[in-house]
This record gives structure tokens, C-alpha cells and sequence, in this order.
């Protein structure tokens, strides 16, 4: 891992089977990795479960799809913009009720 300045690093990546060299955000660092984890993870489960029948492009594209379903299912889980107007409308009315 060479050091390239303060705010970013050169860091090689194992991604299922190839090694990725990618310029990141010292801060961001531990993300990567994980992600990377993460998608190895997942792609070896799909490979296993359906090497033979299914192709590496299939298989990659079922591993995106994956991560990317726990990405939207996490993104909707943290919504807060319901919560955001509800607040927002309680506020207002409590601002004219105080003005009576």
C-alpha cells in the first residue's frame, strides 16, 4: 500500500478473484475493504450455488443486484423525510397555536 498524501491512499483491493488497485479517502479506507469482503462474499455464494449452469457475467451481475438490494433496503430504512414532515407540519401548528 503506497502513500500518495495526507487525504488519500493507493490500496489494492481482493475482489473475488483479481486484485484492484484503487486511489481512496484515508477516511474511507475501512469501507472499501469492507465492500470488497462483501462482494467476494456474495459472489462466491452465487458461483457456488450456480457454476455450471449460470455465466461469470450472470453471476456478477446476480452479486450486483444483491448488493445493491441490501444498499436500497438500508437507503429506506434511513428515510428520514416522513419523520422530517410530520415534524415540520407539528412545528407549524404549534407556532400558530402559540401566537393566539
Amino acid at each position: 500500500m503506497a502513500e500518495l498524501n495526507q487525504d488519500r491512499l493507493r490500496i489494492t483491493l481482493h475482489v473475488y478473484d483479481e486484485e484492484i488497485e484503487v486511489v481512496v479517502k484515508r477516511e474511507e479506507e475501512e469501507y472499501y475493504r469492507a465492500a470488497a469482503k462483501l462482494i467476494t462474499e456474495r459472489y462466491n455464494a452465487y458461483s457456488q450455488a450456480y457454476k455450471g449452469r449460470k455465466s461469470d457475467h450472470i453471476i456478477a451481475l446476480m452479486t450486483l443486484i444483491d448488493v445493491a438490494l441490501l444498499y436500497q433496503k438500508e437507503h429506506a430504512h434511513n428515510d428520514t423525510s416522513p419523520y422530517d414532515n410530520v415534524l415540520a407540519r407539528l412545528t407549524a401548528e404549534i407556532e400558530e397555536a402559540l401566537k393566539d
